[in-house]
């Protein structure tokens, strides 16, 4: 299915660029797994979490996160409207992360059976531009994102049990 993220097949070189999928694409939010989740369906996690920002207080522009070509496209959206998404965010993008996260592994096998193959090991998401979401370009963020994953790797592994 995945690669062995040994095997390092996405790389450049002086002259040639080198892509594959990447082992652990699943895990990414911006990963093409649709989800279904509150009587719509979604491309990706990223549509879904920047949609909500805006369905409470600006409902034309969750409706063009919606219809955004790509997860890059949803978050500009997104982002170009900051000042419009909910009041509460701060305090409600976690918990609807998690629910997002969750339906999407929940939905979509070859997702979840990537997840389960970390087994027991720490997940982090090596994003050098997040603090928040992932570990920060110092290693030293909060990795919200990877502590999700964990969380609903620990639930669903319980669950098959």
């Amino acid at each position: 299915m995945y690669p062995d993220s040994k095997q390092q097949l996405s790389y450049e070189s002086d002259d040639t660029v080198y892509f594959f999928v990447h082992a652990f694409d699943p895990l990414n939010n911006w990963s093409a797994h649709a989800v279904e989740i509150w009587g719509k369906k979604f491309p990706t996690v990223e549509h879904a979490f920047q949609y909500r920002k805006f369905t409470e207080t600006a409902p034309e522009i969750a409706a063009k996160i919606l219809a955004a070509p790509s997860p890059w496209s949803a978050m500009r959206i997104g982002r170009q409207h900051a000042a419009q998404q909910r009041l509460d965010w701060r305090e409600v993008n976690v918990p609807l992360m998690t629910e997002i996260a969750k339906a999407k592994f929940i939905q979509n096998e070859d997702a979840l059976e990537c997840l389960l193959a970390t087994g027991a090991k720490r997940i982090v998401e090596n994003s050098p531009f997040s603090n928040f979401w992932g570990c920060g370009a110092d290693g030293k963020g909060q990795n919200q994102m990877g502590k999700i994953l964990k969380q609903i790797r620990d639930e669903l592994e319980n669950s098959q049990k």
